[in-house]
């Protein structure tokens, strides 16, 4: 039996990295952004090219990490000396690394011109001179050789409280899905260390901010082969949250922020709720980046101080953006913003669309015209929008939008001009609800003719969102839900009520998010009109890149005489995809989509519903994925692509 003291164990776990494969170390050179070819011989220097030989070739990126040899290849040292000493100093490292990864039995030797170096030093001496005696002739020889011997596995997981040195009898932190750690488990540093955390995380959730998790001991039993831990849990006190301070703001009211700041002194202790603050904070856009800082003591009240420090982004930003399908044709996006108008967070946003419908528009169906610069076939849009956030420091915030439109689809043309206001009151970080007025005033065109039409009407939303990232979500659910009452005596030309709500969900099936599923459903329904008195751009349709792919936006619905898309008084889709990560950059997502406008006020699914599947490739960057997908229907129907292309940013939903 050996004991292992505590600084060295923690050393060990501190300082090692994970497996990688590849055994040899120069076969990495190139890949790893280094000269393959050691220095050539000089007068003062002894050039060395190095090999690290080990009996599994799962070794090599550890082995690499922990030699020094090999990180400083491309600098010789002056004398035989200095590279025998080099040699020998990696090989406490080298044996170091393998203890981490449970090789407590390991050995290495270093070999220098053949003359071996062992543990020690014993050897070194004469692989001195022989290195010397390579000066301004030729590359010294290195080898650095392992033995593995036996993997060791953990005997006895003991936790016990560090007061009282009594087991720790608390279901809480023993539970499987804690440790992650057994009898029997290989006994690597990283996975004690992980284990560790996840203790040290499971008391801060049950609102012990200060606790504190330590390996004490680690015994060895080399006829065993295996290693017995003991884990000492301090928990401190259990706490609230205390005092929020805000630092960092320049041009930004502080009131601002601590609006979006959900938690009140007292409100009981929690990572979820620090996590959340982050996030929620993150909806300003006047902030580039937040801290928080967590007291290290608690305050007089026996709660925790919390410090906020906010750095605040540059005041203006222009950003462009394209877009592709090969049935929708391109598009192109300019954007200009203000992010802090007046001071207080206020964001002013002008956004310009622009693009060209390849469908065959109803028109160009008529009068048979197929010219690619068809005027017909231009789309775009005109948009201001206004926040402001935090309304005399409280959580409601004021909405504005303009919006002046052209839309081109295969059944209708349309041109409108939008404007609303809303109140947005923000429960927390994750609900909201809003309300306000809109007035639109617009003409659509189909084949039965020109419409033209006005709303004014009471428009409503809710938002609620536990996702943990906006534009790649991994967990959580997203449910978004908005209507509209334009009634006559609101001065609208029609009655018209309609509804719309979405709700989308996502589970990572592992602990590192590589493997996801993502599903999502939505609805809509109309009241109050008949479909051909709802001007076409208020009709629901299906289809499209953010709806059904591999079909043209907004061609799903109830047909008409001539075959074209109609619309429909009510609308269900829904998605599901499978998200793949190959690499850290590189993921597949294989999809499938279904979705269909109807005539009925609800959905009746009187028409069949269409589906659409396909492969998305993703490439993840660090500001969201860019998307790939090729779909194709399917049960086509004439007139149909065989498949279509979707470029964009960010996940499909």
């Amino acid at each position: 039996m050996r004991r292992l003291s505590v600084s060295l164990l923690i050393g060990i776990l501190l300082g090692t990295a994970p497996f990688a494969s590849a055994v040899r170390a120069d076969w990495f050179f190139g890949l790893l952004g280094s000269s393959e070819e050691p220095p050539a011989p000089r007068a003062d220097a002894v050039s060395y090219a190095v090999e690290i030989i080990a009996p599994d070739d799962a070794f090599a990126a550890v082995l690499q990490s922990a030699s020094n040899l090999y990180r400083l290849r491309q600098q010789p040292p002056q004398s035989g000396e200095g590279l025998a000493r080099r040699a020998s100093a990696d090989l406490p490292r080298l044996v170091d690394a393998l203890w981490a990864e449970g090789y407590y039995d390991a050995s290495a030797r270093a070999t220098i011109d053949g003359h071996v170096i062992q543990m020690g030093g014993a050897g070194l001496e004469a692989a001195a001179a022989a290195a010397d005696a390579d000066i301004n002739r030729r590359v010294a020889q290195v080898r650095l050789d392992v033995q593995l011997g036996q993997l060791y596995r953990i005997g006895a997981i003991k936790i016990v409280d560090a007061g009282t040195h009594e087991p720790v009898d608390d279901p809480q932190l023993t539970r499987p899905y804690i440790l992650r750690l057994a009898s029997g488990d290989p006994a690597r540093a990283n996975a004690i260390r992980d284990m560790l955390a996840r203790l040290t995380d499971a008391l801060r959730k049950e609102s012990y901010p200060l606790a504190k998790v330590d390996l004490a001991e680690a015994v060895v039993r080399h006829p065993e082969e295996t290693v017995d831990l003991l884990v000492k849990v301090n928990r401190g006190r259990k706490a609230g949250f205390g005092e929020v301070t805000i630092t960092g703001t320049r041009n930004l009211d502080p009131d601002v922020v601590r609006s979006f700041i959900y938690i009140e002194p007292g409100d009981p202790y929690s990572p979820d709720k620090i996590a959340a603050m982050r996030k929620s904070m993150g909806q300003i856009e006047a902030i580039g980046s937040t801290r928080i800082l967590e007291s290290d003591h608690l305050d007089a009240n026996g709660t925790l101080p919390i410090t906020v420090q906010v750095d605040e982004r540059k005041q203006f930003a222009v950003s462009a953006a394209a877009q592709y399908s090969t049935i929708d044709g391109p598009s192109a996006r300019a954007e200009w913003v203000d992010r802090n108008v007046f001071g207080g967070g206020e964001r002013l946003r002008l956004t310009g669309v622009v693009g060209y419908s390849q469908q065959d528009t109803w028109e160009t169906n008529t009068s048979d015209r197929k010219n690619f610069l068809d005027p017909n076939r231009m789309e775009g849009r005109a948009n201001v929008n206004f926040i402001k956030p935090a309304l005399w420091g409280s959580r409601n915030d004021y909405l504005a939008d303009v919006t002046l439109a052209r839309e081109v689809t295969t059944s209708y043309q349309a041109e409108y001009f939008n404007v609303s206001q809303y109140i947005r009151h923000r429960f927390d970080e994750t609900l909201s609800v809003q309300g306000g007025w809109e007035i639109e005033r617009g003409q659509s065109q189909d084949s039965f003719g020109k419409t033209n039409y006005f709303l004014s009407g009471f428009v409503a939303a809710m938002r609620y969102d536990t996702t943990d990232n906006a534009l790649d979500p991994h967990r959580g659910v997203r449910v978004l839900a908005s209507g509209g009452a334009y009634a006559s005596f609101f001065g609208s030309s029609l009655n018209l009520y309609q509804g719309r709500a979405q709700a989308s969900a996502y589970y990572s099936i592992d602990e590192e998010s590589r493997y996801i599923i993502a599903g999502r459903i939505g609805l809509g329904a109309s009241g109050g009109a008949t479909l051909f008195d709802i001007p076409d751009n208020r009709r629901f349709f299906a289809g499209g890149g953010g709806s059904v792919r591999g079909y043209a936006w907004r061609s799903l619905s109830p047909l008409g005489f001539n075959g074209e898309p109609t619309g429909g008084l009510s609308l269900f889709e829904a998605s599901l995809e499978a998200r793949v990560k190959i690499t850290d950059e590189i993921g597949v997502v294989p999809f499938i989509d279904a979705g269909q406008a109807y005539a009925a006020a609800f959905p009746d699914f009187q028409q069949d519903l269409r589906y659409g599947v396909g492969l998305g490739l993703r490439y993840y960057t660090g500001f969201g994925p860019i998307r790939l997908d090729v779909a194709v229907p399917l049960a086509r129907l004439p007139g149909e692509a065989v498949w279509a292309l979707y470029i964009g940013i960010g996940q499909a939903f």
